[in-house]
């Protein structure tokens, strides 16, 4: 059985199993993604499934998921957080730039909390390390942020295990959130300080970009049908059963999908489809 909780910061009990935004918007992220009653339409569901932990981005539109969110959810449930990020701007579908100077990172939290129309935000993550800025300078503002009521929790985004470390000596670190799925298991040792500090782990890609619903790996598909599943299911059923530290948060712009995601929490895994699956990333 696994635990489908997780204390947030130590305070802030949510659903381990959440919910992406990047999907509510179109191709790269970028600009809207057909009829945006269909993505309030997700949110609103969302919720109603018992989702208390919804994941997003200042850039996903850009501005667009965290106006969705307002638009479906506000005025929001007591127990629901929600984990944005800054610290990238975007100037095309293509363009990325990492920006992690204090002023700046304070303008992107104040826009992002007239977007979400919140004085403070749930979680928010320092989408990109700025290598030209001081980490301690990058924390130290989202820190005068959290002091000022601004910010509750702070995660960082896309780190390593010697980041991880080093913020946790400057700063309180709530949350971490990096690639990791049955196919990529690179930041093991991120997750294992996650699991030693008691920090969320939420991974992104969690279903490798739709790698993991189709034909990657025959065990994937042997041990779906054992359980009257999908593939996708089995990929995040196996993140909640990997770690209790792990919080994937799926993004989707449908409905039945969405639903299908959710139900991931109803599938057992024995330990030998465990070891079964464990073994996918050496085969």
């Amino acid at each position: 059985m696994t635990v489908e909780t997780f204390l947030l910061g130590g305070l802030r009990s949510v659903r381990r199993l959440g919910l992406g935004t990047a999907q509510l918007t179109g191709p790269g992220y970028w600009g809207p993604r057909g009829d945006p009653s269909e993505a309030r339409a997700v949110l609103r569901r969302a919720v109603e499934r018992g989702v208390t932990l919804i994941d997003t981005a200042d850039n996903y539109g850009p501005g667009l998921a965290e106006e969705l969110i307002a638009e479906a959810l506000h005025p929001y449930p007591d127990d629901l957080v929600i984990a944005t990020k800054g610290g990238v701007v975007r100037t095309s579908d293509s363009a990325w730039h990492i920006e992690g100077r204090p002023e700046r990172l304070r303008e992107m939290c104040e826009a992002s909390l007239r977007k979400l129309r919140t004085e403070t935000i749930g979680l928010y993550q320092l989408h990109r390390l700025d290598p030209e800025v001081p980490m301690a300078e990058q924390l130290g503002a989202l820190d005068e942020l959290r002091q000022a009521g601004k910010i509750e929790h702070i995660g960082l985004d896309s780190v390593g295990a010697g980041q991880v470390e080093q913020a946790l000596g400057l700063t309180t670190i709530a949350s971490v959130q990096n690639r990791f799925n049955l196919l990529d298991r690179e930041s093991q040792a991120v997750l294992a300080l996650c699991e030693a500090h008691s920090l969320a782990f939420l991974p992104w890609f969690p279903l490798a970009n739709g790698a993991l619903t189709g034909d990657a790996a025959a065990a994937i598909g042997r041990i779906a049908d054992r359980h009257g599943a999908t593939r996708g299911q089995i990929a995040l059923a196996w993140l909640l059963h990997r770690s209790p530290a792990l919080c994937p948060t799926p993004g989707t712009g449908s409905l039945r999908h969405l639903d299908e995601n959710l139900d991931a929490v109803r599938v057992r895994l024995s330990e030998e489809e465990l070891t079964e699956l464990e073994e996918l990333e050496t085969s």
